[in-house]
């Protein structure tokens, strides 16, 4: 039997040349870690570095490896054992399934411990890692939890005017129910919450940093922003417009716009990472970094099955969803198409952009604790050459062509009437005069009381 296949089709796997009897921790918290995450293999009678030591007596070791299982651990996680002779000598598999009842303890030396696979190591879960473990053993996610936060008091304007926008369709408040917003008893779950007007979960936040350069030096322009999950995302989506560059080639009919990201990979990696983010994770935030040559997108919380995105080929992702009911709203609001299909659109919305290289092609990259997007720029947008000019001064977002519209339509109209106009907070509205005044754009005459807008 040649070991290196079998080893191929371990998720996840140990070696150990020896049981140690007298030290069962030792190898049972691998088998803790593997039950509670995608499952793997110990093989005894291997040392660390491959090399087939053999086994003296595998139906003892069996026999003592199932009785440590039977009293030290809690619940009993699925496990078989595989007696296996490699090169002339005995060796035991030791196969543990993932588990549905997670977490499973070591219960031994009057410690009850929960282990986890980091890298090829077996370490102790954080209390964080054991909310995700309890949550999967009761075979509940984070989104769909009840909060204690009556649906009566709480408005979905924001989530109403962008269904209506984006299907079409009339909305309805019955939707909030069959959507898995709010329960039947009139309490908002989770998900809920993140998609109430004034989002009470102060851990649905958003960092975004323009930087000067190709890495954290000085910071060009930085914004923080609270709440809503659709106001996150609107906010995240004008900061890239407003933060980046947008050349245009000059034609004998016009000029071609030749952006640098592709305005559809950037929405798709955003909307990616606010759906499959770990919201358990109470300081944590997305964050959204834009440099010279790329954009990167971070957020809390690796791959849902614990595998590393790295390894993987990103056409053959599973769509394991860590918060279904957002993935599925997402879905309602066609954010998304289907499931799975989401990191190959990133890649094929930037490699139709002019001057794409394979060196451009964007790089997903997990941990156990995080997963980052990273876009890199098209080539030809930040040097455009003489037929190309750079628009990032004159060009502004959608919201902010829609401050002017207002404008037009009433030069004395306030931020507080704006704001209650574009469903968006008025420090917001203020924020985008600014950008709008330091453009040119726009221009006041007279006092704040009085006065009126004028645009430029």
């Amino acid at each position: 039997m040649d070991i290196n296949n079998l080893i191929s089709e371990c998720t996840a796997y140990d070696y150990k040349s020896m049981l140690e009897e007298k030290k069962p921790k030792s190898w049972l918290k691998s088998i803790s870690a593997f039950a509670n995450g995608q499952g793997g293999s110990l093989f005894f009678g291997i040392d660390d570095n491959g090399e087939i030591i053999g086994l003296d007596d595998v139906q003892h070791v069996s026999q003592s490896i199932s009785t440590r299982i039977r009293d030290l651990m809690d619940p009993l996680p699925d496990v078989e054992l595989i007696p296996l002779e490699v090169e002339g000598k005995k060796i035991l598999q030791v196969k543990v399934s993932s588990g549905h009842y997670t977490p499973y303890y070591y219960i031994g030396d009057g410690q009850r411990m929960a282990f986890i696979r980091v890298g090829d190591e077996s370490l102790p879960a954080t209390a964080e890692q054991m909310v995700r473990l309890v949550l999967k053993g009761s075979n509940k996610t984070y989104d769909s939890l009840l909060t204690d936060y009556p649906a009566e008091k709480n408005t979905f304007i924001i989530l109403a005017n962008t269904f209506e926008k984006r299907t079409t369709l009339k909305w309805d408040q019955k939707f909030l129910l069959s959507f898995g917003l709010v329960t039947g008893e009139g309490f908002l779950t989770n998900a809920g919450a993140l998609f109430t007007d004034d989002c009470p979960l102060w851990q649905s936040r958003l960092y975004c940093t323009r930087w000067y350069g190709k890495d954290k030096s000085d910071a060009i322009n930085d914004a923080e922003f609270t709440g809503n999950i659709l106001l996150l995302l609107r906010e995240a989506m004008n900061f890239v417009k407003s933060n980046t560059k947008k050349g245009w080639e000059k034609l004998p009919d016009g000029r071609k716009n030749k952006p640098e990201y592709a305005e559809r990979a950037v929405l798709e990696a955003l909307v990616n990472h606010f759906i499959h983010r770990d919201y358990t994770v109470m300081g944590g935030e997305v964050h959204l970094d834009i440099y010279d040559d790329r954009l990167t997108i971070t957020t809390p919380g690796g791959m849902y099955n614990g595998s590393l995105i790295q390894d993987l080929d990103i056409a053959e992702v599973s769509s394991d969803r860590r918060n279904p009911i957002l993935a599925d709203v997402m879905a309602q609001l066609d954010y998304m198409e289907k499931r799975g299909s989401g990191l190959t659109r990133i890649c094929n919305e930037t490699k139709a952009l002019d001057g794409y290289k394979d060196e451009l092609k964007p790089v997903f990259k997990s941990t156990p604790t995080q997963f980052q997007t990273i876009i890199y720029a098209a080539s030809n947008a930040s040097n455009v050459g003489e037929n190309v000019g750079d628009m990032s001064e004159s060009e502004i977002t959608d919201r902010q062509q829609n401050i002017l519209n207002l404008i037009k339509e009433s030069p004395t109209m306030t931020a507080k009437q704006m704001s209650e106009r574009l469903s968006v907070t008025q420090r917001t509205i203020e924020r985008d005069i600014a950008i709008l005044k330091k453009k040119n754009r726009l221009k006041r005459n007279g006092n704040d009381y009085d006065g009126e807008w004028v645009i430029i």
